[in-house]
């Protein structure tokens, strides 16, 4: 069983048991489980249920592994060409780890 949800803005197929590294999820703890209810898509192998825009009554329950998880270091280095100017920026996006435990449909 697989579902498609919406988490901060994006989408993800997940299946039970799963690891995901999502945007991070504000007033998280770790242990907690939190609850998403923008199921776009469930499928159970031969059934598939499509929401326009949403699955009514559908969930899908996820547990916070570590709320808080710094991404890879990406360098935003500018230049302006004969002006002799440059500049040089850094950026580390936090995501939150998460596993799914249960998809209700």
């Amino acid at each position: 069983m697989y579902a498609i949800v919406s988490i901060n803005g994006q989408q993800f197929k997940v299946e039970e048991g799963m690891k995901l590294f999502v945007h991070h999820i504000k007033d998280a703890e770790e242990g907690k489980a939190v609850e998403f209810e923008q199921v776009l898509l469930v499928s159970d192998g031969e059934n598939i249920k499509v929401g326009a825009p949403v699955v009514e009554g559908a969930k899908v329950i996820v547990e916070v592994c570590n709320p808080l998880v710094k991404g890879d270091k990406v360098i935003i280095f500018k230049t302006k060409r004969r002006k002799d100017s440059r500049k040089k920026n850094g950026h580390r996006q936090q995501f939150s780890e998460v596993i799914v435990k249960q998809i209700v449909a």
